[in-house]
């Protein structure tokens, strides 16, 4: 095809993704932004296979046959509360195909087939090796993380003190071996060397960060991937590639920078795995100590009668419960009966960016009343009722007390300001940092233990009928 057409269709491609970045930063254009963003990635790959020397076609439409298909089967039955895993998941798929493309490349390279070793130039190669590192960082790197989230290994930090010092080692390692293979770029036991590095590299990065943090790591990995995708764009020569990965990784990092600040946390140590780094294990008999109060439906729903001002705090537990709609029907109910109510949403309640904010919009809350931790927490003294909604970590008070917690100095929903507390939770399990939470011990505090759609069901009823 004639270059300048496939240029232009490139250019209007990475225009789509533009308008679809910033659709996605409102509601109400959000549904738009994706499918600008989706066309221009249809738009991308079409002109790409029209445009290059496809010798077969059978493998390209047999992956996108099975692609689609897995896509659709996740699109429609991965729970709200499993979507954490699958963009992990994604993200790990996206760094296995860079590594794949970069690693293609270089042996078809040495082989002869393609182009051979003695034009694949210094700046050739260092993308090559550049693309080869990042790709199965972020591979390994996002098993590990769908592993901690599936609950297939432990969600607490796997390590010792050192680790981090074993993981400079390792990325010092990796960057000797990318130089020595720019200069000897047919040494392939050294790029095999390299692969492996890079790989353990992305396990030792991930292991020792718990469960707490997860949602960053989850957004450091997602520009990760863009990267490497915008590497693996400079290897094929492919402009729009290019872009997408460039706009995937600067976004990812900028997102990732905006948490990191959120959750009082290091950029530096989120890069190199060092986070949240606790003392002895805490004692939860010793903080709860026969001082947690419990209270039923028709108790909560008494309290609520003489509210004027509560603020619902979402969590991981509503997600679990689908408890999404019962809420919003409960907030209509006491709208109704006068009573100012808000949303407190921390930046990472739940297990990923926007967590709850997805699950409140997908019940038609009104996205005016999901108020951000900086905007909602000076609001607490002044409210009535706070119910808490299996949200555990972001309330924990401990991030503001305890000097040894692992948690201390993340910014947290100041809940315990509230005239009064009611936490609902199945029970008195701790939170994904695996930590007891004081603030269920406080006077202030009622524990409502049950199933989160069901308490909040009984709660809307018993009001509905004061």
């Amino acid at each position: 095809m004639n270059d300048s057409i496939v240029s232009l269709v490139y250019l209007a491609a990475a225009v789509l993704f533009v308008l679809g970045i910033k659709g996605l930063t409102k509601p109400k254009t959000a549904v738009r932004g994706n499918t600008l963003s989706a066309t221009g990635m249809l738009v991308a790959v079409v002109i790409t296979l029209l445009d290059r020397n496809i010798v077969s076609f059978e493998y390209i439409v047999a992956g996108m046959i099975t692609g689609a298909i897995l896509g659709g089967l996740m699109a429609t039955r991965v729970q709200m509360t499993s979507m954490p895993q699958m963009v992990a998941l994604l993200n790990g798929c996206g760094g296995g195909a860079s590594l794949g493309l970069a690693s293609a490349s270089y042996l078809l390279a040495m082989e002869g087939s393609g182009y051979t070793s003695d034009i694949m130039g210094t700046l050739a190669v260092s993308f090559v090796m550049f693309t080869v590192l990042i790709g199965a960082v972020t591979m390994s790197g996002s098993l590990v993380a769908y592993a901690k989230l599936q609950e297939l290994i432990s969600g607490q930090g796997i390590g010792f003190a050192g680790m981090k010092f074993l993981n400079a080692a390792i990325f010092i390692a990796a960057i000797a071996l990318l130089v020595m293979l720019c200069m000897n770029p047919g040494n392939t036991p050294l790029f095999w060397t390299l692969i492996a590095l890079a790989i353990v590299l992305g396990l030792t990065l991930v292991l020792p960060i718990g469960g707490a943090d997860m949602p960053v790591v989850i957004a450091l990995l997602n520009s990760y991937s863009g990267i490497a995708a915008a590497a693996a764009g400079f290897i094929l020569g492919n402009t729009v590639l290019i872009v997408t990965g460039s706009l995937v990784g600067a976004s990812g990092l900028i997102l990732t920078n905006i948490m990191c600040v959120a959750m009082n946390r290091s950029l530096t140590n989120v890069l190199f795995g060092v986070m949240a780094e606790g003392s002895e294990a805490i004692d939860a008999d010793e903080i709860y100590g026969g001082k947690v109060k419990s209270a039923g439906a028709e108790e909560v729903a008494m309290i609520l009668e003489t509210a004027r001002r509560v603020v619902i705090v979402p969590g991981f537990g509503m997600a679990m419960a689908q408890a999404q709609h019962a809420v919003r029907e409960l907030a209509d109910v006491m709208e109704g009966r006068g009573i100012e109510v808000e949303y407190a949403i921390h930046p990472v309640a739940g297990r990923m960016p926007g967590h709850m904010n997805v699950l409140l919009a997908e019940a038609e809350v009104p996205y005016d009343k999901m108020v951000e931790m900086d905007r909602i927490n000076p609001t607490f003294d002044q409210t009535d009722v706070a119910i808490v909604i299996g949200a555990n970590d972001v309330t924990n008070p401990m991030a503001r007390e305890d000097k040894g917690s692992p948690i201390y100095g993340m910014p947290i929903l100041n809940v315990d300001k509230a005239n009064t507390v009611v936490v609902i939770k199945r029970s008195m399990s701790p939170g994904f940092a695996g930590l007891p939470n004081p603030l269920f011990a406080m006077d202030n505090c009622l524990m409502v233990f049950g199933d989160g759609k069901k308490a909040v069901i009984d709660i809307t009823a018993n009001l509905d009928l004061a």
